[in-house]
């Protein structure tokens, strides 16, 4: 008697992972839900670092005096506790300082506010109570709030993934919720990292998942989804970016083997091309017609591509985690394995590599001609973004880790720090400033 497996059982048990449910995306047009989208001032922004990787989205900082050393003890304005665990990077808005975070041992997604000034907890609003990911849907290194705030002025929009859905919720300025919005099932393989960004009236979702990833643009002021479009079948971790690029409003995403660029105000595509990996974590930057993504996994390649998607270079360099920054002539990065480095955007050629050490996960930020950015140890490296070789200014510890990414605005630098490790690491918010 033969011993018959079925075909689907069979490419079950040879396929990575095996079978994994898929969710239809149920895809949505701007014709169909009848929202409007309306140009929205944010100019009263200008002095905050409102979103991920700040103003505009580019991990770069108007120059402003802020210190290039400092311990735990100088240059040290306040530090507070920060409950739980998370990766959510500072954002600076007004008169507040918010980042999410999980207690895991409650269950509890929530999100802190802090006085600016003083660093005092001001509230504390909790989003899901109970619906976590099983441990294995969520990588080591991550946490169940990974994702980075942002804010119109009005409402600050936080995502999680909560009971296989990603959740998009907005509060307002004293903590309280305004509304929330499931906009999708997510297959976790990792866990869910994108944080929101805006686009005149409306915040953009990114949600790639094994089980079928989408694009999702929703009213900030209501909720309602006002497109939604389907992104395939790879899971991928990178943000979405808006940017105007060759005169056009732009989309762009890394993740499933390409980069892509949609219509940021319908969803709809514009280009895309094939690069990088299936999977990446690092958010597009841009500068004049150029536009810089790296990556991946399984893949290793940094590339620059033109305004509509024609590759200029390509190099084999892996930057995974962190994201890349750019002054506009040349590319910064350090790698996950510690390697800085400094490309010319004009042809990609290396303008030099330098060993730091160490692991990275948090994204570099300049300021005043200089590059900000944390390692897995706790320091932080200060070095000129010059393209002639690579000069140290200074490196800074105050803690024993560090995943998020700075906030740079109003003369500080806001720092999110592991302090311990283990069942004794605890999390703290830590303002740099100038003493006088």
């Amino acid at each position: 008697m033969r011993n018959l497996i079925p075909a689907v059982v069979l490419a079950c048990l040879v396929a990575p992972g095996g079978c994994r449910k898929q969710t239809p995306v149920d895809e949505v047009s701007l014709g169909q839900s009848g929202v409007v989208i309306t140009p929205r001032d944010l100019s009263a922004l200008a002095g905050d670092w409102p979103q991920w990787r700040g103003p505009a989205g580019n991990g770069v900082a108007p120059d402003q005096t802020i210190p290039t050393t400092w311990d735990q003890t100088n240059n040290v304005k306040w530090t507070n506790d920060v409950p739980g665990r998370g990766h959510s990077s500072p954002i600076v808005v007004a008169d507040l300082v918010v980042l999410g975070s999980a207690i895991d041992s409650q269950q509890q997604q929530i999100v802190i506010a802090y006085d600016r000034s003083t660093g005092d907890e001001l509230w504390r609003t909790t989003i899901h109570q109970g619906g976590f990911p099983k441990p294995g849907e969520v990588h080591q290194k991550a946490t169940n709030a990974n994702s980075t705030l942002a804010s119109d002025g009005k409402f600050f929009i936080t995502t999680h993934l909560n009971s296989d859905h990603v959740f998009v919720t907005a509060l307002d300025a004293d903590g309280n919720q305004v509304w929330q919005r499931d906009v999708g099932a997510f297959g976790s393989k990792f866990g869910y990292a994108p944080s929101p960004i805006l686009y005149q009236s409306l915040v953009i979702i990114a949600a790639d998942n094994f089980g079928g990833g989408y694009l999702v643009g929703l009213d900030i002021d209501t909720g309602e989804i006002a497109w939604r479009r389907a992104r395939g079948n790879a899971s991928s971790y990178s943000s979405p970016h808006v940017a105007t690029v060759g005169g056009v409003d732009q989309l762009l995403i890394s993740g499933g083997d390409r980069l892509a660029s949609y219509d940021p105000a319908t969803g709809e595509p514009i280009w895309e091309t094939p690069c990088i990996a299936e999977s990446t974590c690092g958010t597009v930057v841009t500068t004049g017609d150029r536009i810089l993504a790296s990556g991946g996994y399984p893949d290793k390649e940094t590339v620059c591509l033109s305004s509509n998607g024609e590759r200029i270079w390509s190099d084999r360099t892996e930057v995974y985690e962190p994201s890349l920054v750019t002054d506009g002539d040349h590319v910064f990065a350090v790698t996950d394995k510690g390697i800085a480095m400094c490309w010319a955007v004009s042809d990609g050629s290396v303008r030099w590599k330098q060993r730091l050490g160490g692991n990275f996960s948090s994204s570099p930020v300049i300021c005043n001609g200089l590059v900000y950015v944390c390692d897995l140890s706790g320091n932080c490296y200060v070095f000129e973004a010059s393209g002639d070789s690579y000069r140290q200014i200074s490196k800074n510890r105050i803690g024993d880790d560090c995943y998020a990414s700075p906030a740079i605005t109003g003369q500080a630098i806001y720092f999110r720090i592991g302090f311990g490790d283990g069942q004794n690491r605890k999390e703290k918010l830590v303002c740099v400033s100038n003493a006088d």
